[in-house]
């Protein structure tokens, strides 16, 4: 997929009213965990933000990145993500959230980022976050610099691979104290996207696949 044009396309898109739910539960676990969408969500939520960030390759085609967590003792312990995580008191607002956390862990330059939007706020019940997924761009591929602690290894995706649908898959994943569930996937370098990640794409695939390219 060309990088200018995507990066057009999605400057108006951003503009309009968002699919939400409509995208976000094409890709959530099964059976759907309501408390997501339920407008009863728990009062003492934490705020969070990640980057969906946009960049072009030498062949000007766009690209994304993703980051697989290490191993630890925690809900998102060895999942695939985008950059982010929480709001801290310094943060301006969580636009800033999404920017810093994303130099952090991959090392972009946040000056160098320009930020078209946001798509759907998504709550995660497991660990209380309502996570604002935040959609920028670059003007050439960054540098990355990965923090050894915050990222195992950085995966950059084709933004069109995301709309191969042989690459949405169902299975058993690992859910965070041990359980196992049924969840859609995404399976991207052999490597399984779900969770809130995978809604997040869900919406903006959904969101891509009725943009006239």
């Amino acid at each position: 997929m060309e990088f200018d044009k995507l990066i057009s396309k999605l400057e108006i898109a951003l503009k309009e009213p968002l699919p939400g739910r409509l995208g976000q539960v094409t890709m959530a676990p099964v059976p759907v965990d309501e408390e997501r969408f339920n407008q009863n969500i728990r009062s003492d939520y934490r705020k969070g933000a990640v980057l969906m960030l946009f960049y072009p390759d030498f062949h000007q085609q766009a690209f994304v990145p993703f980051i697989k967590r290490p191993v630890y003792p925690g809900v998102h312990s060895g999942q695939i993500a985008f950059p982010g995580g929480k709001m801290e008191a310094s943060d301006a607002d969580l636009s800033v959230t999404a920017l810093r956390e994303t130099e952090e862990e991959i090392g972009v330059d946040a000056n160098k980022v320009q930020l078209l939007g946001k798509l759907s706020d998504l709550y995660i019940p497991p660990s209380n976050f309502m996570v604002s997924p935040f959609v920028g761009y670059t003007l050439e591929q960054p540098e990355f610099n990965p923090d050894p602690e915050e990222v195992l290894r950085i995966i950059n995706c084709p933004v069109g691979t995301l709309l191969d649908k042989s690459l949405r898959k169902t299975g058993i994943v690992q859910g965070s104290g041990g359980y196992r569930l049924q969840a859609p996937y995404f399976d991207i370098e052999s490597e399984m996207v779900w969770g809130a990640t995978a809604m997040m794409l869900g919406e903006f695939t959904y969101l891509l696949e009725r943009l006239d390219f």
